[in-house]
């Protein structure tokens, strides 16, 4: 417990000398991929094993509650599969682009990596992110409510480019792109977000795509759902419609009270969640904190968030701490003095088209409750007056 000065008790004296300052280390190469700390031992992703039949079409979530800043490393970035992972060879992968084009092209990776390059930092979220939230609070976790988010830098090719170098017909107004694991995972995509900002990368925070996340080569499509930006690229056909895959019609879908289901919903709306304190990470007594949180939006640039200690009965706005990018997450923090009375911790974001992050009352007489996809509702975490922390949600 910090006293007046800011001080702990037990920091009067000297630090202790401990054995690791009176030894030689281990040299270097010791490691020749760097790990870790042995101490971090339990920041790994997690699944939950009732949620899918197996892991080969599962999910498994990023730790958002042990991450700092807004990049998540490699090791930790969420999984997602619909066939297992496959193990890609390189140098025989390719590329094949055709359909409505004047040039059809197959590419090997050199051909990919010789075309002009960029780099940009964009979140990925799945639209089940938060989805078994929609009947009730189900986990008492944010890394299981929230952890199918992740932000990197990527780098690879403008998709723009692509289909610049193979020419696209006069009718050409959609694509498909086709994934090289055991699903074929496809999906349909208008022409002019292709032509916007997407990318065909084969980096991730600056080395290779590890093959969870699509090795040796993915598309990112900044700011839509996390499917449509697939792994193991193999294939793009251009088109003049969309080809009704089974990803966009069984699945990925939003059922609506009346039973029927929207589809081609591939924008993420703003959405925010406060990171600490959490159920992983609850509070060690009463005195000052600093409440912290991640924002994001498919819609550009976070603007602002609020956050309220008290349900949502008043608000104050909360710092956003750079940079802040578009569609990549937004680190936002404000400070608290917590009085060790219990309380209700909510963050609200604002995106700079003006959208307000809503209440799941509010989401849920649109929705209903048998959707799956989609919750971008403000998170409601009791604080409790030990200073736990459990997942409710507010009537």
């Amino acid at each position: 417990m910090l006293d007046s000065t800011g001080a702990r008790a037990d920091d009067a004296a000297p630090p202790a000398e401990n054995e690791w300052s009176q030894s030689i280390g281990a040299g270097v190469v010791d490691q020749p991929y760097g790990k870790p700390s042995p101490e971090q031992a339990g920041v790994i992703r997690r699944n939950v094993p009732w949620l899918t039949a197996g892991t080969e079409s599962s999910i498994s979530f990023s730790p958002l509650q042990s991450l700092h800043g807004i990049i998540t490393p490699n090791s930790l970035f969420f999984e997602r599969y619909h066939a297992g992972r496959p193990d890609v060879e390189a140098d025989k992968h390719r590329l094949m682009i055709h359909g409505l084009v004047d040039r059809p092209i197959i590419l090997t990776m050199k051909d990919i990596m010789r075309f002009p390059s960029t780099s940009r930092i964009h979140f990925i979220e799945c639209p089940a992110n938060g989805g078994m939230e929609w009947r009730g609070a189900q986990l008492n976790s944010l890394q299981f409510t929230h952890g199918m988010v992740s932000c990197a830098e990527w780098t690879g090719v403008k998709l723009s480019t692509l289909l610049e170098e193979v020419g696209l017909k006069k009718d050409a107004k959609w694509i498909l792109v086709e994934g090289a694991d055991g699903a074929h995972m496809a999906r349909s995509l208008p022409l002019d977000k292709c032509l916007d900002d997407c990318l065909v990368v084969y980096a991730q925070n600056g080395e290779a795509l590890r093959p969870e996340q699509g090795y040796p080569l993915r598309l990112i499509v900044p700011g839509w759902e996390g499917n449509v930006s697939v792994k193991w690229l193999r294939r793009i056909k251009v088109g003049d419609k969309p080809w009704y895959t089974r990803e966009e019609t069984s699945k990925y879908t939003d059922l609506m009270p009346d039973g029927k289901s929207r589809g081609f919903t591939w924008l993420i709306d703003a959405k925010s969640v406060i990171t600490f304190p959490c159920p992983e990470v609850p509070l060690s007594g009463p005195g000052l904190y600093e409440i912290r949180g991640l924002a994001w939006t498919g819609n550009g640039r976070i603007k602002e968030v609020h956050v309220s200690t008290d349900g949502g009965a008043n608000w104050r706005q909360a710092e956003l701490k750079e940079p802040v990018l578009s569609k990549a997450l937004t680190r936002f923090t404000i400070p608290w003095r917590w009085d060790g009375k219990p309380a209700f911790l909510e963050s609200r974001a604002v995106d700079e088209t003006g959208f307000v992050q809503p209440t799941l009352a509010a989401l849920r007489k649109v929705r209903g409750t048998s959707s799956v996809y989609h919750n971008n509702s403000i998170q409601t975490w009791q604080v409790k007056p030990d200073g736990s922390v459990y997942d409710v949600q507010l009537g």
